[in-house]
């Protein structure tokens, strides 16, 4: 059989948000692309909050955001520096700390809260992490909630070119390798260092949305556009290679994923099909079909 020969995957847009909010008293966030705005293009992607880097000062203070209710996706925290305690009213909850990840189906309805760890609280010190919405297919959004707590250790990488660029595999698969989350779709998340002016090929599936969300450095694609840190470049679904070059050390996150090609409503904390779904979600979470935190 003959390989398939590499085609690079054009870049389709740079997204860009400097404006930052809070979120609770814990995190302050710059949201880098939002399915409102974008539609369609993200699929299956919906969000995209980038936490900090901000130094925090030593506190006896209880800093997060407290309760709030989820449904019809799932949030995946990724954290850079910092600790992250999360609790949910499925029974779900943990700590994650630097290179850990906690992967959220809300899924049918639950509520949670997310606080920095008592530890780094007492220490302070610099906090820096990434929370992303998956979308749920239709079929699968009112299924039993579900927490994954993956410590690093825990995430395969594959090294590119010599260690030009280390590729930690959280989800989907990359070259044979497999990440330990489970997913819903079709969904690969793969955590990008690269070295500096050290050329790189990353391959990509056909037909995915794919978004390279830069965090650290500046990236280079296809010998060509610049992607700066806090931004995202989007690119075509036709082509199955993307080539990068980091200006200095860089760190980025590489998302792909099958399109769902299905409605998308969103209120608040809730994303469904319809808006008579999201009227129920808001009567359950009101009539505690949801659960509570005591």
């Amino acid at each position: 059989m003959l390989e398939n020969k590499p085609v690079v995957a054009e870049l389709k847009n740079i997204l860009r948000n400097q404006d930052s909010h809070w979120v609770g008293d814990g995190f302050p966030v710059r949201t880098l692309f939002f399915y409102e705005v974008q539609g369609q293009e993200l699929s299956p992607f919906l969000l995209l909050d980038y936490a900090g880097p901000r130094e925090f000062p030593p506190t006896e203070a209880k800093l997060g955001v407290g309760p709030h209710p989820h449904r019809g996706f799932e949030t995946v925290t990724i954290v850079y520096s910092g600790e992250v305690e999360h609790r949910d009213s499925s029974g779900g909850g943990g700590k994650i700390g630097p290179g850990d990840v906690q992967w959220m189906t809300a899924a049918s309805g639950l509520v949670h809260e997310e606080f920095h760890s008592r530890d780094f609280a007492s220490k302070g010190g610099l906090f820096e992490m990434v929370q992303l919405w998956v979308n749920l297919p239709a079929k699968d959004k009112m299924v039993a909630p579900r927490y994954q707590g993956i410590v690093s250790s825990d995430i395969p990488s594959v090294e590119l070119d010599g260690g030009a660029c280390s590729v930690r595999v959280i989800a989907g698969e990359y070259r044979d390798v497999k990440g330990p989350a489970m997913t819903y779709s079709p969904v690969n998340v793969l955590s990008l260092q690269l070295k500096e002016n050290k050329p790189v090929e990353i391959e990509v599936s056909e037909g995915f949305t794919r978004l390279l969300v830069v965090l650290k450095g500046q990236i280079t694609v296809n010998d060509s556009d610049v992607i700066d840190g806090a931004q995202v470049g989007l690119f075509e679904r036709t082509g199955n290679t993307i080539q990068l070059q980091a200006s200095t050390d860089a760190v980025a996150l590489l998302l792909s994923g099958q399109p769902l090609d299905e409605p998308v409503v969103g209120y608040g904390p809730f994303v469904m099909n319809s808006t008579l779904e999201i009227h129920e979600a808001l009567n359950d979470y009101k009539n505690g079909k949801m659960g509570q935190l005591s």
